[in-house]
């Protein structure tokens, strides 16, 4: 059965908020021979990736890769580190997801919900959790569907501070699916205890992996809970992150594209990698704000809670959402229509992984054709 696959498109032409475009040299990587993932080169390129993984993640702790989703992750971080109740800030269709995965793994779950296109007010976090109720909180970082990028670090802090009021450890796990790598995302400065996010976003890989640390005090947690379940047993990937393995079978072929990526990343840098993510957003703000209204157009994140990685766009105008899509896909752009709720009256830019500023002009300026 022959199946018709598209044919490869110009680079810098592809901004779906995730998955999100590929280098062509991280591509190639992929087409080398599989070897076998219990031998010393696979040892080798996870060794070779573990000190980007981890500057990536600003932590000195190991970085666990998974054969996964992120949403892999989420789960294990619910099996691993929610003992029986756990405060859920919901704020869009991902937060959701977490909350959901809470309950799904058989705990209680309270959930903290605001409108879309809202950040959490950490003093109400710190409101909900002071009476000790809950041992854990799951939060999204930068809510994919909205543009939100919610207030971390202060959200961090108010956990500490209705920790140390309650006597009740409470776990901080964070979705930082569309902010690790697209900004700094400072794990042990902020004091996150389970940090994750998926190969697929601002990373610039394939889908398939996923990446995630944990504190110490999250592992400690983790060795006092039953059903952890097997394949996201913390305890399991703590020991063969050790030896620079993976508890099961990796996705060999994914594994030599984040070997190539981690190698590009360090030779760009960190710090440099996130600036560009944030002098993309502000372009994107800049563009939206100084040349939307004519059509109907503004930012549906507020300012001060925009994420650097994706911007979100309420269209109010002649054009609907979907036919803007529509339009630039005729023209060999790809943007993310509106998720959820949202398909009808948003579309969404993508501006992470390996894109530049001058990559993302030539994206507003087809826009402003297809707006006329």
């Amino acid at each position: 059965m022959h199946v018709h696959l598209p044919a490869p498109a110009e680079f810098g032409r592809f901004f779906l908020p995730g998955p999100t475009e590929v280098h062509p040299d991280v591509l190639a990587a992929m087409t080398r021979p599989v070897i076998g993932h219990r031998g010393s080169e696979m040892s080798a390129l996870l060794a070779a990736c573990d000190p980007v993984l981890r500057d990536v993640f600003r932590t000195s702790r190991p970085v666990y890769v998974a054969s996964s989703s992120a949403t892999g992750l989420m789960e294990g971080a619910v099996r691993n580190a929610v003992r029986t109740r756990a405060l859920s800030l919901v704020n869009g269709a991902f937060s959701a997801r977490f909350r959901d995965l809470v309950d799904d793994c058989g705990r209680e779950v309270e959930m903290y919900d605001v409108e879309l296109g809202r950040a959490h007010d950490p003093e109400e976090v710190y409101t909900r959790l002071r009476d000790g109720k809950c041992d854990a909180v799951t939060v999204v970082h930068s809510e994919t569907s909205t543009g939100v990028l919610n207030p971390l670090p202060a959200i961090a802090e108010a956990v500490r501070r209705a920790e140390a009021e309650s006597g009740q450890e409470i776990l901080l796990l964070v979705d930082g699916v569309t902010s690790v790598a697209g900004m700094l995302v400072e794990t042990e400065a902020w004091g996150l205890d389970f940090l994750l996010t998926g190969s697929q976003k601002a990373f610039a890989l394939p889908p398939g992996l996923a990446f995630g640390t944990a504190s110490e005090r999250t592992i400690a947690r983790a060795m006092t809970l039953r059903g952890r379940g097997q394949y996201f047993d913390l305890m399991e990937y703590e020991a063969y992150a050790a030896k620079n393995q993976t508890p099961t079978t990796p996705a060999v072929s994914l594994i030599y594209a984040l070997a190539e990526q981690c190698a590009r990343i360090g030779a760009e840098g960190v710090e440099a990698r996130a600036e560009r993510h944030w002098r993309m957003a502000g372009r994107a703000w800049e563009w939206v704000m100084d040349r939307g209204p004519r059509w109907g157009l503004s930012l549906f994140a507020p300012e001060g809670a925009r994420s650097p990685t994706v911007t979100t766009i309420a269209v109010n105008g002649a054009m609907a959402a979907t036919s803007i899509c529509a339009e630039m896909t005729a023209r060999g752009w790809t943007l993310g229509t509106g998720y959820g709720s949202l398909k009808d009256t948003t579309f969404r830019i993508g501006h992470m992984g390996d894109h530049t500023v001058d990559e993302l002009d030539l994206l507003l300026a087809a826009l402003e054709e297809v707006l006329g």
